[in-house]
């Protein structure tokens, strides 16, 4: 019930568009009961009487009704649906911004796809089901309860026996529901798995073909597809059983009522006109009983997908301590005290499945740490603890003395610059992605944080400037002049702490110096924390820390970390051995 009243919720904004489109859904039900009426007084007594005005009056009647009734259906029809687009609208809104404040690990458990299955194909089903569902069943009851009042005025047993199916009819279609509604769940799961397959493929299209790995794709593809087909051919299957059955039940309706009133007929309980009337009855009676069905497979098929809403909706987002405090703007200074973290599909009670075990660490404001070691040893774990993508099991990290966890989030975010290995480009123009580093800045900061990270020069030199096109992920550019991009933001963002994970490990030697100078000019006056694969860029860094899985193994400058002849050492030798 629970989640029936949270549905309901959602007509609020628009309820005065829902009172018009039932008013005028109930204007058309009682046009469609006023038409038996009038047909059997035509026949009863207008033509035996040879009135021929009254015939036509009444047609004329007739028509104005029908006229009416096309208006009316125009707008059940086209604002009934504007009302479902505006909720699933409200729907996909407030899933897109819970979203946004989901904690990473949300992310790693869930794929894209399946993300955008929920909010584009699971809320359409939802939008159909909040136009048609109510204004059904309000329809039905007001056409069964009226032809029932109109039927007992012609005989009481005659409504009697056109209504007896409908019981049976209604725990035929209830009983069916569950099954229904099985079968659409696991299509809904499907489809998603489908769409997270397909937009894999997509993105990694260049990979697939470098490797030809296309047959492999193709395959794979065919596996979620061949599943989907299952889970439809499961749908349709309940929905064949559904439709069949109350068909049936619709047809034995049919001719009960059409033996019943011949019989009625036959031995003088009625007259013709009477008879005729009660037919059209049964026509009008068989529309509800079918708005009725429409609902139940509407219902299964839009509360279906409105659960997978709100499995999202149900998600805990990022806590976020009501007091914390909003720092403008930090000094940077950061410590490590018993730092302990492991990723939540990990073994809690294991302690080697720890990424970070116990750490001690301190990078004093103004100066830079490089992060060297190898890989799973923790140092992109660490460069996301910072800022509070994840959060560490024991220990405390803190910012110039404050415990992260009493720092507001955004607060925190809006001081704290990072540059990753991967780049994420958003499908815009070059101004737009370089002005996520402050969504306010002007023009001339944005040119002027372009020409700090070395890009300004090459933008220039496009046709249309700034407001050429990055494609999507950036795939215009090359990787050099992304990742030049993603240093502008940095300098347009100006944060007192810059991270800068393997910001240079996925270019060329010559792009890598290139963009090096760039990563230098960003450091100046910033506490600065660098995981570096090629240790020639770390060499003047403050302190270097060598972290493996076991924790801290080497700690201090680039000379004392030669002068000990370790790990830092053997590295370094071994990637100058040339």
């Amino acid at each position: 019930m629970k989640m029936v009243r949270t549905f309901i919720s959602y007509y609020k904004p628009h309820w005065k568009l829902f009172a018009v489109d039932m008013l005028c859904a109930f204007l058309v039900a009682c046009c469609d009961l006023v038409y038996p009426m009038i047909a059997k007084d035509i026949i009863n007594v207008y033509v035996p009487d040879r009135n021929l005005r009254l015939v036509i009056v009444w047609a004329v009647a007739m028509l104005a009704i029908y006229v009416a009734k096309c208006l009316l259906n125009f707008v059940v029809q086209y604002w009934g649906h504007i009302v479902g687009v505006r909720m699933q609208g409200d729907m996909r809104r407030d899933m897109f911004r819970h979203l946004q404040k989901l904690p990473f690990s949300f992310f790693d458990e869930n794929k894209t796809g399946t993300l955008m299955s929920r909010m584009i194909n699971d809320l359409q089903e939802v939008s159909e089901l909040a136009h048609h569902g109510p204004e059904n069943i309000f329809l039905a009851a007001v056409m069964l309860v009226g032809s029932f009042v109109l039927l007992a005025g012609i005989d009481v047993w005659l409504a009697v026996i056109a209504f007896s199916l409908v019981p049976v009819m209604l725990l035929f279609s209830w009983r069916a529901r569950r099954m229904m509604r099985d079968a659409f769940a696991k299509a809904r799961v499907e489809t998603g798995e489908v769409n997270a397959n397909v937009e894999t493929a997509i993105a990694g299209m260049r990979v697939s073909r470098a490797y030809t790995a296309a047959d492999h794709e193709v395959e794979k593809f065919m596996t979620a597809n061949k599943r989907l087909i299952k889970a439809r051919e499961g749908s349709y299957y309940a929905m064949g059983y559904f439709n069949s059955g109350t068909g049936l039940f619709t047809d034995l309706m049919y001719l009960v009522g059409l033996v019943a009133g011949g019989l009625f007929l036959y031995y003088g309980r009625i007259d013709a006109g009477e008879f005729a009337a009660y037919i059209l009855f049964i026509n009008n009676f068989l529309k509800p009983i079918n708005r009725i069905i429409s609902f139940f497979e509407q219902f299964i098929n839009g509360m279906t997908g409105f659960r997978r809403f709100q499995d999202i909706m149900a998600q805990q987002p990022e806590p976020e301590d009501p007091n914390a405090v909003k720092p403008d703007r930090l000094a940077g200074h950061i410590r490590f005290e018993e730092v302990s973290f492991r990723y939540q599909n990990s073994d809690s009670a294991d302690t080697e499945a720890r990424v970070i075990d116990h750490l001690n660490l301190e990078v004093k404001q103004g100066e830079t740490l490089a992060l060297v070691g190898p890989s799973g040893g923790g140092k992109t774990t660490l460069c996301h603890l910072i800022p509070r993508f994840y959060e560490p099991d024991s220990g405390v990290i803190t910012i110039d003395g404050m415990d992260l966890r009493t720092i507001d989030r955004f607060a925190l975010r809006k001081n704290i610059g990072m540059v990753a290995q991967e780049v994420f480009l958003f499908n815009g123009t070059i101004k737009e992605n370089i002005a996520y580093g402050d969504l306010e800045a002007s023009d001339e900061a944005i040119v002027e944080a372009a020409k700090k990270a070395s890009i300004h020069d090459y933008i220039m030199t496009l046709e249309h400037g700034y407001d050429t096109q990055v494609g999507e992920r950036g795939v215009k550019l090359s990787g050099g002049q992304k990742q030049r991009i993603s240093i502008a933001r940095v300098f347009l963002k100006n944060p007192p702490i810059l991270i800068l994970d393997e910001a240079t490990s996925a270019l060329d030697n010559a792009t890598e110096m290139a963009i090096q100078a760039s990563l230098e000019e960003l450091g100046k006056g910033r506490t600065t924390i660098v995981v570096a694969h090629r240790l020639s860029t770390i060499k003047h860094a403050n302190e270097i820390v060598v972290l493996t899985k076991e924790g801290i193994a080497e700690q201090g400058t680039h000379e004392q970390l030669m002068e000990k002849n370790g790990i830092y050492a053997g590295l370094y030798q071994y990637q100058f051995r040339g």
